[in-house]
C-alpha cells in the first residue's frame, strides 16, 4: 500500500484514499482487514495509472458493472484496487460520473489528510467520510468506522448511527435498510 502510494506520487498521480484504508488513514492505524483499496483520481492521471498498473500485472475486472468513472483492478494475487474517476471543475469540486446524474465529491470532501504507517496520505475529509457512509444498508464495518471517525474529530453522530450504536452487541451491528433510514429524523448537515 505504501509503496504502491509512493509509485504514483513518483509520477505526480495525485491519489485521494477512500473507503475502509480512507477512515484507517484518518484514525491514524489499521482497524481491520480491507479487502480492497477505493481511491479518487483525476481523469487526466488515468492513462499514465493504467500503464502502471498495467506493467504491475493488474486487470479490469467486475466489467459488469465497470463504468468510465468506476474501475475495478485487481492482481494475481487478489489485491484489489476501486477506481473512482473524478474531473476537477473550476471550483476543485470533483465532478464523478456524468454531470447530469449529479455525482459530486466537494471541494472540501478532498482536503482529508491521514496516515498510513508514517507516510502521510491525501484521503477524503472526516466530515464526508460520515457524509458519504449513508442512504444505503449499513453494515457493522460502516457503524465502526462512522463511529470511531465521529470519536476521534469530535463529529455529531448521524442519527442512524445513534440507533445503530444502541443496538451494538459485541460482534454486531443491527442493519438499516434504506428505506428504514429514510424514515428516520433528518441529521444535522455538516
Amino acid at each position: 500500500m505504501i509503496g504502491f502510494y509512493f509509485e504514483l506520487k513518483n509520477l505526480d498521480i495525485k491519489i485521494w484514499i477512500d473507503g475502509g484504508w480512507g477512515v484507517d488513514a484518518l484514525l491514524g492505524k489499521q482497524t481491520r482487514f480491507h479487502k480492497d483499496l477505493d481511491i479518487v483520481i483525476q481523469k487526466k492521471d488515468i492513462p499514465a495509472f493504467m500503464r502502471l498498473l498495467k506493467a504491475q500485472e493488474y486487470k479490469e475486472i467486475k466489467l459488469d458493472i465497470a463504468q468510465p468513472h468506476n474501475i475495478v483492478l485487481a492482481d494475481d494475487c487478489s489485491h484489489e484496487i476501486d477506481v473512482h474517476v473524478i474531473v476537477l471543475n473550476e471550483n476543485g469540486d470533483g465532478m464523478y460520473g456524468p454531470v447530469e446524474n449529479g455525482v459530486v465529491f466537494p471541494a472540501a470532501s478532498l482536503t482529508g489528510k491521514g496516515k498510513i504507517g508514517n507516510l502521510e496520505v491525501n484521503c477524503i475529509s472526516p466530515e464526508y467520510v460520515v457524509k458519504f457512509h449513508s442512504g444505503y444498508e449499513l453494515k457493522e464495518k460502516d457503524c465502526k468506522d462512522i463511529l470511531a471517525i465521529c470519536k476521534k474529530f469530535n463529529l455529531e453522530i448521524p442519527s442512524e448511527y445513534l440507533r445503530l450504536k444502541l443496538s451494538l452487541t459485541k460482534k454486531n451491528c443491527q442493519k438499516f435498510k434504506k428505506s428504514e433510514v429514510n424514515k428516520l429524523p433528518p441529521t444535522r448537515t455538516v
